[in-house]
């Protein structure tokens, strides 16, 4: 494997670990659930913009990935979807980017 596909991959982890575990601990704080965590997201202007900055990149990867999937034919790389919606772009797009690498056969 590439240094650079081993970067990819590390930062997917990273990207999936690190916000999980900051979610984790405002609902564990905070005793509210996800629920609590969606709301807030949008406790004050910055925080609104973060989401909607983060939500449009989610968007954006999400129709790059179908599109290049659709031409490459590399299906395991949709699991970066999901990866994108219920985690972060910080581990979708790594992940993607960690699949689009891989040797074609």
């Amino acid at each position: 494997m590439s240094p650079l596909r081993l970067a990819y991959l590390a930062l997917a982890l990273w990207g999936a670990i690190h916000p999980m575990y900051w979610f984790l601990r405002h609902m564990r704080e905070t005793g509210s659930g996800l629920s609590g965590l969606i709301d807030a997201w949008y406790v004050n202007a910055s925080t609104t913009g973060l989401t909607w900055d983060l939500t449009i990149a989610a968007v954006a990867l999400t129709l790059w990935i179908l599109a290049e999937t659709r031409v490459r034919r590399n299906w395991r790389a949709l699991i970066a979807i999901p990866a994108t919606f219920c985690i972060g772009v910080s581990c979708g797009l790594p992940l993607y980017l960690f699949l689009r690498t891989a040797q074609v056969r």
